[in-house]
């Protein structure tokens, strides 16, 4: 078999940038997408392919891929990384921001699979990994929106991976705890402007702290050991269904299957107890 083709969502920052060179080091032809193009050019030197990717735009989703079939005829890795966190008071997030959530984190890693699959099965094998968050099994005040559609991407991933089993198709879930990138930045900024001010303005101020602790915080988690869990879902012989990494995230799943729902909510209200609003 020639070098394997991994495709990997999201890749101009973070995860998904550090995913697509370590799969480029291990012997993978890899296709790196994203709409921020020019921060993808340093993979370049790493032999990495970058696309222009969007994936709320079915042209440019089917563009992309048919790029890569047309020149090694399948793609064997699909790496869906490509998502982002708006944080805000249920009442007070434009529902249209809403349906963009489920646009971005779930509809387009949907579409993204649906276009790869059918030359997954033809093969007889392949790999979607698709990187959800420990916020798909547990939740925080103002993060409704994000957190419904990580449930979801944990939903959709357990239905495919028993529906995908007779094809020879694998899938993985990546759940990372706070991970040292601009995420948390960005997302706390979002919290602010639509609930800073108003009748949500005191927990918004102390989970947009909370939020932006995660860059550089010596309790967050490098990008790069959540992309060494990725290239792990995408060589090991038996992948595992999921993983839980970065620090912290075993012990906060273990509570969440442990705890009622009351008992967990103190546990959230007193992490975030800890950031100064």
């Amino acid at each position: 078999m020639s070098q394997p083709v991994a495709f990997v969502t999201g890749a101009s920052a973070g995860i998904g940038y550090e995913t697509a060179w370590k799969l480029a080091a291990r012997g993978f032809t890899v296709y790196a997408g994203a709409r921020r193009v020019e921060k993808m050019a340093p993979l370049k030197a790493h032999g990495v392919n970058v696309v222009a990717l969007d994936v709320t735009n079915e042209d440019s989703m089917t563009a992309a891929i048919e790029r890569v079939i047309a020149v090694h005829g399948r793609v064997d890795v699909l790496v869906n990384n490509a998502g982002y966190g708006s944080f805000g008071s249920l009442e007070e997030v434009e529902l249209a921001e809403g349906r963009r959530q489920f646009d971005v984190n779930l509809f387009g890693l949907a579409r993204m699979t649906q276009l790869v699959l059918p030359g997954m099965r033809a093969a007889g094998r392949g790999r979607i990994i698709n990187v959800s968050s420990i916020g798909g099994k547990m939740y925080e005040p103002l993060g409704a929106w994000y957190h419904a559609t990580k449930f979801a991407v944990e939903g959709l991933s357990d239905s495919l991976r028993v529906e995908l089993k007779p094809h020879g198709i694998n899938v993985s879930i990546i759940e990372p705890a706070g991970t040292q990138s601009e995420w948390g930045a960005i997302s706390g900024d979002s919290l602010l402007a639509t609930s800073g001010r108003g009748p949500y303005m005191d927990q918004a101020k102390v989970v947009a702290a909370a939020l932006a602790s995660t860059e550089g915080s010596a309790m967050s988690t490098a990008a790069t050991v959540i992309a060494d869990a990725i290239v792990h879902a995408a060589t090991s012989p038996r992948p595992r269904t999921r993983y839980p990494v970065g620090k912290g995230a075993r012990a906060i799943l273990m509570l969440r299957r442990l705890l009622p729902d009351r008992a967990f909510d103190v546990v959230i209200w007193n992490i975030y107890k800890r950031f100064p609003a």
